[in-house]
């Protein structure tokens, strides 16, 4: 049960926002510019960063609603998203997304993690100064987002089919229109 009363059958951030729709906007909008938005990363790619920052976070609401929508996006299921999570560095990944998930790993663990070394060997891979931004940035925002979740202690369906049955319908619908009552 949440620590504050929320709309009842929405959980996660779907409570959170029904609850205070005027800063849900806004950052709906910010997850619609950092996931969906023209980038030359992949919308599976970001929602990548996105799962690997709430894994470890130990968000399991943010971790697993963002997995299915990576899974929808890359064609990959759970399974192998498992896979990736755990282990980044083994995972069927190009170079370039391993050298950004090693940067968004630095920025979970805190903004000053980052070395001008990760910097250097993402560039090296062939990131862009854009990549590496919105790596940062999506990072970043995952851990707000991973907070706000889990500060208020909003419910998580512990059913991953939950998940996995929204993630085409919320691939569709995006961010910036998103109706948490839906």
């Amino acid at each position: 049960m949440a620590y504050i009363h929320i709309p009842e059958n929405l959980p996660g951030i779907r409570g959170l926002m029904a609850f205070r729709p005027d800063t849900a906007k806004h950052l709906n909008q910010l997850a619609e510019e950092l996931l969906r938005s023209d980038n030359s990363l992949t919308r599976g790619e970001r929602e990548l960063i996105a799962t690997h920052v709430s894994y470890l976070n130990d968000c399991f609401y943010c971790q697993h609603a963002h997995q299915a929508l990576a899974g929808y996006y890359l064609e990959c299921d759970f399974e192998k998203l498992d896979e990736i999570k755990a282990n980044p560095d083994q995972a069927n990944l190009s170079s370039k997304m391993k050298a950004l998930l090693k940067i968004a790993v630095s920025v979970q663990k805190g903004g000053l993690h980052v070395s001008s070394d990760q910097v250097d060997a993402a560039k090296n891979e062939g990131a862009t100064d854009r990549e590496i931004h919105d790596t940062v940035l999506i990072s970043a925002a995952f851990c707000m987002f991973n907070r706000y979740v889990d500060g208020l202690g909003t419910e998580a369906p512990q059913d991953r089919e939950f998940y996995k049955n929204r993630a085409e319908a919320r691939a569709n619908e995006g961010y910036a229109n998103y109706n948490p009552e839906n």
